[in-house]
């Protein structure tokens, strides 16, 4: 594994681009890459948590945990990539997908999305891309092969 990669996150509302400093990369390969972290800022309702980087579906499914390392949820943002040599630019599509423990699932900010494409924020393009990926990810996760994505971090979890 190259030790030299950075990664970032891009977000268009609000717009910055952040280097993710603090995320360390434990595998990463053509089609998945997975970090573990520590929030930027604190929160009250995570501290901390890995990330699988599913880079040819277009989502990264996060397991947050909070302070005393319980789980609290699943967060999914639907994502595109960009890189430039070492640097690896995550794109956030504005649409997510959480996954509470009692089973309830979630898809928000479907509005920052329209937001985003009446604003010139995000292409047409882009926006059908987002659209194409939540629903691969919802397929997942209704059709019950949620945990087909989740299980490779069952060897991190011990950790």
């Amino acid at each position: 594994m190259d030790s030299n990669i950075r990664l970032y996150r891009k977000r268009f509302i609000p717009e910055e681009v952040i280097f993710l400093k603090d995320d360390h990369i434990l595998y990463l390969d053509d089609d998945l890459i997975i970090t573990s972290w520590s929030t930027l800022k604190p929160r009250s309702d995570f501290a901390s948590g890995f990330s699988l980087y599913y880079r040819k579906e277009g989502f990264k499914i996060s397991r947050h945990s909070g302070a005393d390392g319980s789980f609290t949820r699943w967060y999914c943002d639907i994502i595109t990539e960009t890189s430039q040599g070492n640097d690896l630019v995550f794109v956030d599509l504005l649409i997510d997908v959480i996954l509470t423990p009692d089973g309830a699932v979630h898809v928000v900010d479907l509005d920052e999305a329209a937001e985003a494409l009446e604003q010139g924020l995000i292409t047409p393009d882009l926006l059908s891309q987002a659209l194409r990926s939540t629903d691969k990810l919802l397929g997942y996760i209704y059709g019950g092969n949620f945990s087909v994505l989740t299980r490779c971090l069952e060897p991190y979890l011990g950790q």
